[in-house]
């Protein structure tokens, strides 16, 4: 790796974004066309879009902390993640061939999503440390908006594609691209030629080793803010899109071009936030930022519960909010990310983002069925009044937490690190200020850690992640 060359020049750091790319493409046809096939072609009811929507986050409340103990625990994570692509894009290829062959049904959609998102979970746990690896520590904020801008990018061209290909082929084999994207993502995963030199964890035990993960967020106050907020966000982030696709076909009348349209412009949003935040977090750190992006997190819900009158008119207004909110959002989860490596251990890096994962993203299986049966029983509009509630909460959570406090914001990328102390303390868990040579919680580390690979380096750090839901690393 060299740290002094910028990120874009990096080969296997261009190959990481190439692979994120494709999958993203991939990801943004399928988020348009199966939930189509779903409610168009095979009828599909609100709860069992709340099913559907469930399904790809059910595997991280079944198998999401075992996958970061496994993360810790293995020497290389790259064959993983391969393997993890490949076998998504067999289960997504069966998707059109079941529709050729007129075997095609709700539960067989719902089936592909729980396979997928089980590939989600340990793919993810692989992906977060694996970062580590290919970026050097002063550059992963940097990365992460890196990341966050390829998403972005894959959401206002994919929905523009993801809707020719539904209307010139049908929803079922537009779902044929996402197949391919999983296959390019492996290749080009496959490629990367950094060496892994993680030295695993010592195994003392499967649980064991996760009450390790879920005793480092609880106990670090920061962590522990951060994990529920996400569940807030998230709960009602799925409750929203269980219903938002029926809700905007049937009260809104809106086509699904113009849904297209709205998802384009919320990657433009969230490519625009991903822009500006590394130059807001150096500015102002990224507590600061968390702090005024959590203020928009109900727009869209309010404006899509009070859209109304002609088309222009409710698509003007979800178009602007569409866009705030995206910014927001992304801002949000890249200072999320890089809030959690400067606070987990290195040690245990894999189990507090599976412990983080597990939790934020497991709560999306229940914030999907709840949406569903609410959308059943009270009608679509009040689920939205719902979960612009709800989502208030995150407010105080976020502005009542140690992210209040002043940070100092990271220095630019190729600043020389403070010398390190290799006596420094533990990470302080207690919210008090700590002394000049321990890594803080608050601010970025200016102290040198162990790397997982047992080298010291300075620490800096993607949620996963990332939002709306709230991570914006791929619900895949």
């Amino acid at each position: 790796m060299l740290p002094s060359l910028p990120l874009w020049r990096q080969r296997d750091h261009r190959l990481l974004l190439s692979a994120r790319a494709a999958s993203d493409i991939g990801t943004e046809v399928s988020r348009l066309a199966l939930p189509l096939a779903a409610a168009l072609l095979l009828g599909a009811s609100p709860a069992e879009m709340g099913v559907l929507t469930a399904a790809t986050s059910l595997p991280y409340l079944l198998i999401g902390l075992q996958a970061g103990a496994v993360a810790d625990r293995v020497s290389r994570r790259r064959p993983i993640m391969v393997t993890c692509e490949t076998l998504s894009a067999a289960m997504t290829v069966t998707v059109p061939l079941a529709w050729i062959a007129g075997a095609l049904t709700v539960p067989w959609l719902i089936a592909v999503e729980f396979v997928v998102g089980t590939c989600s979970v340990l793919f993810r746990a692989m992906h977060f440390p694996h970062l580590a690896t290919v970026t050097d520590a002063n550059r992963r904020s940097e990365a992460l908006a890196g990341l966050q801008s390829v998403s972005s990018l894959a959401g206002v061209g994919g929905p523009g594609l993801a809707g020719l290909l539904v209307q010139s082929i049908g929803a079922p084999l537009a779902i044929l691209v996402d197949a391919a994207s999983f296959l390019v993502s492996a290749f080009l995963i496959r490629s990367i030629k950094t060496p892994e030199t993680h030295v695993p964890a010592p195994r003392y035990g499967m649980g064991a080793e996760i009450r390790a993960g879920l005793r480092a967020v609880a106990t670090n106050p920061t962590l522990r803010t951060l994990c529920a907020c996400g569940v807030v966000v998230n709960f009602f982030a799925a409750s929203y899109m269980a219903v938002f696709m029926i809700y905007s076909l049937r009260v809104l009348d809106l086509a699904a071009g113009l849904i297209g349209a709205l998802t384009a412009l919320f990657g433009a949003g969230g490519l625009l936030g991903a822009a500006l935040v590394p130059h807001l977090a150096r500015r102002f750190g990224e507590n600061r930022v968390m702090l005024h992006a959590v203020l928009f997190f109900p727009l869209n819900y309010v404006t899509a519960a009070v859209a109304s009158g002609p088309m222009w008119a409710k698509f003007l207004l979800m178009s602007v909010s569409t866009t705030i909110t995206a910014v927001a959002i992304v801002a949000f989860a890249v200072c999320f990310g890089t809030v959690i490596f400067h606070n987990a251990p290195a040690e245990l890096l894999g189990r507090v983002n599976a412990t983080n994962t597990f939790i934020v993203q497991g709560v999306l299986a229940l914030g999907g069925l709840t949406g569903g049966l609410l959308g059943e029983f009270l009608g679509l509009r009040p689920v939205l009044w719902i979960g612009a509630l709800g989502v208030l909460l995150a407010v105080p959570l976020i502005w009542l937490s140690p992210l209040r406090r002043p940070v100092t914001p990271a220095p630019p990328p190729g600043a020389p690190a403070p010398p390190c102390d290799a006596a420094a303390p533990p990470l302080d868990t207690t919210g008090t200020p700590p002394p000049a040579t321990s890594r803080a919680t608050s601010h970025p580390p200016s102290a040198c850690a162990a790397t997982p690979d047992g080298a010291s380096s300075q620490r800096s750090r993607t949620t996963s992640y990332p939002p709306p839901a709230f991570d914006e690393e791929r619900t895949r």
